[in-house]
């Protein structure tokens, strides 16, 4: 289980850096601005939009929509998405 001041579900990955899934520099640098988001579960990890829907690694919750940066924050948010809804 994890819990928001310890989401880094993979030991290996740099922080910020989910599971090495962020977007390059230079994609981030091309996408609009309103096209980027950052993931509820790795809090600093950016996350474009279009891509995530793309991979379908988003989730809705009471109206709301959360883009993720990998498969493995779509269980997590799931879980509890309470907990990242508000994080």
């Amino acid at each position: 289980m994890t819990t928001p001041g310890n989401r880094d579900h993979d030991s290996t990955a740099k922080a910020g850096d989910c599971c090495g899934h962020a977007p390059t520099k230079e994609d981030l640098a091309s996408a609009a601005g309103q096209d980027v988001a950052e993931c509820p579960v790795m809090v600093g990890t950016p996350v474009i939009k279009s891509q995530a829907e793309e991979l379908g690694l988003y989730r809705d919750h009471n109206g709301q929509r959360y883009w993720l940066c990998c498969d493995s924050c779509g269980p997590l948010f799931d879980a509890d998405p309470q907990l990242y809804a508000t994080a």
